[in-house]
């Protein structure tokens, strides 16, 4: 049975990941936590970053006042450029979404929501494509959510 060798770029990746992990275990409360990834390109480098990490509701400013005390934005024009990348992106991904024509739009948001996460799980842990996932979890949304 033959390891397979992990690369330089690899080990890199998880020391920065553990490094970022003891980092974010020292933070608490509403605020940015590091993250790891890689440049894009050819060669690629291990990058470290900050960001609202949007899997943790609690450290996510919940108030624009709140944003600029975390972020130490203080320019209103600055604070607008964030709102416009995060806007545009938001939509972006609203429409590029495989799922958004199976979705009603009549279901509640958390319906919606939900809807998604178990097609998406399913058609996974099942390697059947989206489509087949759907036909076969979106009746039970619909009787469900069904307009009364």
């Amino acid at each position: 049975m033959a390891v397979e060798a992990t690369s330089p770029r690899e080990l890199e990746v998880e020391r920065k990941t553990a490094e970022a992990d003891v980092t974010n275990k020292g933070r608490s409360g509403v605020g940015t936590r590091v993250r790891v990834g890689q440049t894009r390109g050819k060669n690629p480098m291990v990058i470290t970053w900050e960001a609202f990490d949007d899997s943790q509701p609690a450290t996510l400013p919940t108030s624009i006042q709140q944003f600029m005390e975390v972020t130490k934005v203080e320019k209103e024009a600055e604070l607008v450029g964030f709102l416009i990348v995060g806007y545009n992106d938001s939509l972006y991904t609203a429409a590029s979404d495989p799922l958004a024509e199976y979705v009603d739009a009549t279901w509640p948001a958390d319906a919606q929501t939900q809807f998604r996460l178990v097609v998406r799980n399913y058609s996974r842990g099942a390697s059947v494509s989206l489509e087949d996932a759907v036909m076969l979890i979106k009746p039970g949304f619909a009787k469900q959510f069904a307009s009364k």
